[in-house]
């Protein structure tokens, strides 16, 4: 496989959450992505103010990566803004990945409440990691 190139786009509106999900993330990709750990892959990391601007990040580097990593927290509030934010970065991160045909993971984490989001960063990012990492290998 040629060397493969990954963006982790990491927002940090829950500085917490997302840096225990980047973490985990990277540490997931050193250990089980063999490429990573043998040098054949390159993975930055760019950080965003919120979920909001992750796909326009990955839109700007859509030619120059082979796959991307989206981890964020969006917690519900009283007003519909959880339910606005969700759906668009969901719906531009899923085109964009159609339309350029390249793996994107998801791991953006949608909750209630911040306990729930402090379980989830656990396993998220890795499930959008391995997500990426299989397409990468395999497809």
């Amino acid at each position: 496989m040629n060397k493969k190139k990954i963006l982790i786009i990491t927002a940090k509106y829950y500085s917490s959450i997302s840096e225990e999900m980047e973490s985990k993330t990277v540490e997931y990709l050193q250990d089980h992505f063999s490429d990573f750990s043998s040098h054949k892959s390159s993975t930055i990391i760019k950080t965003v103010p919120g979920v909001f601007e992750i796909p326009v990040v990955i839109a700007r580097n859509i030619k120059k990566y082979d796959g991307f990593i989206a981890l964020g927290c969006i917690i519900k509030g009283e007003t519909p803004h959880f339910d606005f934010i969700s759906k668009a970065a969901t719906d531009a991160i899923m085109k964009l990945s159609i339309e350029n045909k390249k793996p994107i993971g998801n791991g953006i984490i949608t909750c209630l409440n911040k306990k729930q989001a402090m379980v989830r960063s656990k396993t998220k990012g890795q499930e959008a990691a391995k997500a990426v990492v299989l397409i990468l290998k395999h497809h």
